[in-house]
């Protein structure tokens, strides 16, 4: 495995993982009263709750993508 190599499956992983953060925050947009209706079949969630579980769970996961994804990637542009 060479740098190139890593920094294009960095580069992907990094498209690829925005662009599922996208797709989420705009279904949350865009369908949040039917998937508060679907969630609320299986859990007890109040208005409040399920905007919190969902606004954490991007954020976790847009540092995930910038931790594991996109500092590597501008660490391997720098050093190479």
């Amino acid at each position: 495995m060479n740098i190139e190599f890593m920094r294009e499956f960095l580069l992907w992983c990094t498209i690829i993982n925005f662009g599922l953060l996208i797709v989420w925050w705009l279904g949350f947009v865009v369908a949040r009263d039917w998937m508060h209706r679907l969630h609320g079949k299986w859990f007890r969630l109040s208005d409040e709750r399920f905007d919190a579980a969902h606004y954490t769970g991007m954020a976790v996961f847009k540092i995930g993508i910038m931790l594991f994804n996109l500092v590597p990637l501008i660490v391997l542009y720098i050093v190479g």
